[in-house]
């Protein structure tokens, strides 16, 4: 087991009479999936480095309900979203940084109309602020020194959201040869889970999205494919074992990235 990483919750903080200056929503990816795992411990990693206090609501999270919406269950999204609020508002939670860009515009865009009104950052803009304040600086002969790095737009983050400097400026600082998709910004294309695509079988069709996207990453020449989404993530390596290109292609998140270049 690497080295051990004490994440502490709301609850912990608040029965020691104090609060967190940031809360971090790990989200359902975040929490159960085993490859998401290893980006929220990597976002905590961070924000340890840099002495930001935080918190996990840890078993007091619960879906934010983007699925149920995104599928058409506007009832059930309502309920995750009235009981997150609830518990939000019982810490006094003012600002939320997400690893996932469907819980960032859930929370910031649709959560007010619901009474639950919080400043939402995502990880890659909190790793850009910490990179402008100087508090995050890639080491010295860091892994990804001239590597060829492409980045691709989650959709929620991207065109949902207008977030494109953010990502890049957190890929700038490393040095690299950093190239964009044909296809990028706002005219992105989907890696096809978005929507509440990622929990069924795609319908029947020409070809699965994921593996046009990976083509589109191939065609870049990239060794390394950045992201800024567990749904993404999961879509494009799954596009990469189609293509058998698990040796040349690697699909890290932003915040791995950061990590690694940093020595963290």
């Amino acid at each position: 087991m690497e080295n051990q990483i004490h994440i502490p919750t709301v609850a912990e903080l608040v029965a020691k009479g104090e609060s967190p200056d940031l809360l971090f929503w790990v989200g359902c990816a975040g929490s159960f999936d085993e490859r998401a795992q290893r980006i929220t411990r990597d976002i905590c990693k961070i924000l340890q480095h840099v002495g930001i206090k935080y918190a996990i609501l840890g078993t007091e999270e619960s879906c934010t309900g983007d699925p149920a919406k995104r599928s058409g269950n506007e009832f059930l999204f309502q309920m995750q979203a009235m009981m997150n609020i609830q518990v939000l508002d019982g810490y006094e939670i003012k600002k939320i940084v997400t690893a996932c860009p469907h819980c960032f515009n859930t929370i910031k865009n649709e959560y007010p109309s619901l009474g639950g009104h919080y400043e939402v950052i995502h990880h890659t803009q909190l790793i850009q602020s910490l990179i402008d304040e100087g508090k995050l600086r890639p080491a010295d002969g860091h892994a990804f020194k001239g590597k060829r790095i492409t980045y691709h737009d989650p959709c929620y983050l991207g065109r949902g959201n207008d977030v494109y400097e953010a990502p890049r400026k957190a890929l700038e600082v490393l040095d690299a040869d950093l190239v964009e998709l044909k296809r990028c910004k706002s005219n992105g294309l989907c890696c096809g889970a978005g929507g509440a695509q990622m929990f069924k079988e795609p319908e029947k069709g020409d070809k699965d999205i994921n593996v046009e996207r990976i083509e589109d990453v191939i065609e870049s020449k990239a060794s390394i494919v950045a992201a800024a989404c567990p749904f993404c993530m999961t879509m494009l390596r799954d596009g990469v074992k189609v293509k058998e290109k698990e040796q040349e292609i690697q699909v890290l998140d932003i915040a791995e990235i950061t990590v690694k270049a940093n020595n963290l």
